[in-house]
């Protein structure tokens, strides 16, 4: 029992280490802070896709970013259409207080209760404040049922489907 254990958990981080890999690979700025990911989204006209994760345990979102976001097609459609933005939940990996606060205070806005879960939504800052208004423009998940080897078809599919709400 032992040696399936250790044979599955050694897959495992093989599976998130070549994930790691690839997404590095890629020319795609991830922000992981809300105030640079809103100048930027203000700055370029462009909406912020929240990408809610479990980086160091969560095996759905290894699989989005090896099955989705290391493909070019996503890589290419995230640099015309948003600001990306990392909101992560990791059980072993240390985060500062202030990034802890901000995904916790964000898990809460968007009432995620599961991983991987992406919010696409637009922010504004109350100059007085300080305060974000964040408004929802659609959510998406790992692209179920879709085609092996081509998630990311699906999961750009209702990704536009999700920008185009934006423009009505």
């Amino acid at each position: 029992m032992k040696l399936i254990f250790f044979i599955a958990f050694s897959f495992f981080l093989g599976t998130a280490q070549a994930n790691v890999n690839a997404t590095e690979k890629s020319d795609l700025k991830w922000y992981t802070d809300l105030d640079k990911a809103h100048e930027a989204s203000t700055k370029e006209g462009k909406p912020i896709f929240g990408f809610f994760t479990g980086s160091d345990w969560c095996g759905w979102c290894t699989l989005l970013q090896k099955n989705v976001f290391a493909k070019e097609a996503f890589i290419t459609w995230a640099k015309k259409n948003v600001i990306l933005l990392e909101l992560d939940f990791p059980k072993r990996t240390p985060q500062s207080p202030e990034l802890k606060k901000q995904n916790q205070n964000m898990q809460k806005a968007f009432g995620v209760r599961g991983y991987p879960t992406v919010w696409i939504f637009d922010s504004s800052k109350n100059a007085d404040t300080g305060a974000y208004n964040l408004t929802r423009i659609g959510k998406l998940g790992y692209p179920s049922g879709a085609k092996k080897g081509k998630e990311e078809v699906k999961f750009l599919e209702s990704a536009n489907q999700i920008l185009a709400l934006k423009k009505k």
